[in-house]
């Protein structure tokens, strides 16, 4: 049975991936990253699993017991996850550590979780709609961004496209019409 998460809660969790399948007979899961290095993060001792949409306080930790790189994907052991049938079971569960274990971004990066919510703002100063999610593409990420009155618009997260991405005032700027 997984630990509580105890002092930290799921607003803290950075999600970094997603477990997309098992891997073997004994219990392994093949997890798809959502973050760069994650040769870097499969280092750390317990990962938080828990659905999407699950309330906060579902998140449980749980220890890694084994992590490798296994082309695009990752293989992990983990704790929660005993045998075959669970690993199964545990198909589309979200992995994640807090915030406190991952190290700064660096200048002009940003984690995934931080952008969700920001204002998107053009070069007109036009609202075009909060950032909803990421979707990570071969080519380039691309930024869902919405306001819930129209269609979700999709912008790549490119140079040519996203002008500046301001944390503090929540913002990101943008080279993009709201009539596109």
């Amino acid at each position: 049975m997984p630990e509580s998460a105890g002092s930290v809660t799921p607003a803290d969790i950075v999600v970094l991936g997603k477990i997309v399948g098992p891997y073997g007979l004994r219990g392994a899961v093949k997890v798809h990253p959502f973050a760069d290095d994650p040769l870097a993060w499969a280092k750390l001792k317990h990962w938080w699993v828990g659905q999407e949409g699950l309330a906060p306080e579902l998140w449980r930790q749980t220890r890694v017991l084994n992590c490798k790189a296994h082309g695009d994907i990752l293989i992990a052991e983990l704790e929660c996850v005993p045998d075959r049938n669970a690993s199964e079971a545990a198909h589309g569960v979200l992995v994640g550590v807090p915030r406190a274990a991952l190290p700064p971004a660096g200048k002009n990066e940003y984690y995934w979780a931080d952008l969700i919510g920001l204002d998107v703002v053009n070069t007109r100063d036009e609202l075009l709609g909060q950032v909803l999610g990421l979707i990570e593409t071969p080519a380039n990420d691309v930024v869902r961004v919405g306001n819930g009155e129209k269609a979700e618009q999709l912008l790549p997260f490119v140079a040519a496209v996203i002008l500046d991405v301001d944390l503090v005032a929540r913002k990101v700027r943008v080279d993009w019409e709201a009539d596109w």
